[in-house]
């Protein structure tokens, strides 16, 4: 049985869907736990369709919620397997949402936080064309295979963060940097594994420029 997801959207302030922002939420979240965003960004960007799909599969440590993969076993190889099982379930999704709205990858954004970065990132460098734009807080690279996309990426990471270290958010970035791809890091003083008004602003000023806007 193929896995199916589904979760809370806004549609576009505008009523005209002409970009569409794919949010994926952190491990034993839901949906509804990142599509709060959408409220920095709605009035800036009218014609941006918010989508927030749940995670395909409970979260092991905490039943209410879901997650992309499990945090089960050695750390690093319960990674990379768990997010090779859960990319497909994502692409999948998108190519249902681009064919549902008429969008295709270049008009697509796809916004995470931690688990749900690690996602956006691995899912955004395996598709066959660039998405607009890539935006990441407090994540880290979990490699997919060769080639890898080019869309432009924001990392936006709190110095503090104590659940994925700052500097596996600084490896990140060096990493996608050496591979030729154009990444925009911002660092947040004192902040720890959350999202900032700081790192908001970062994230908004990189995505108006991508989208040929004025924040």
């Amino acid at each position: 049985m193929t896995t199916k997801l589904s979760g809370p959207m806004l549609p576009p302030k505008s009523g005209t869907a002409r970009q569409v922002m794919v949010l994926l939420h952190g491990y034993g979240a839901d949906g509804s736990d990142l599509i709060a965003l959408s409220g920095q960004w709605r009035h800036l960007f009218p014609d941006m369709l918010f989508v927030a799909p749940n995670a395909p599969w409970v979260c092991e440590q905490n039943p209410s919620g879901y997650q992309w993969f499990s945090l089960s076993g050695e750390r690093s190889l319960a990674r990379l397997e768990g997010a090779a099982q859960a990319r497909p379930v994502i692409v999948d999704f998108l190519a249902g949402l681009w064919a549902q709205t008429g969008l295709a990858a270049g008009d697509t954004v796809l916004c995470g936080f931690s688990q749900g970065t690690m996602m956006a990132l691995n899912v955004a460098l395996a598709l066959d064309q660039p998405v607009a734009a890539v935006i990441g807080f407090s994540g880290l690279l979990i490699p997919p295979p060769a080639p890898w996309s080019h869309p432009p990426i924001a990392l936006i990471h709190g110095e503090n963060d104590g659940v994925v270290p700052f500097d596996q958010g600084v490896a990140a970035a060096a990493a996608l940097r050496e591979k030729g791809l154009e990444v925009s890091f911002h660092a947040s003083p004192g902040v720890g594994h959350g999202i900032s008004p700081d790192g908001l602003d970062f994230a908004t000023t990189f995505l108006a420029g991508k989208l040929g806007l004025t924040a």
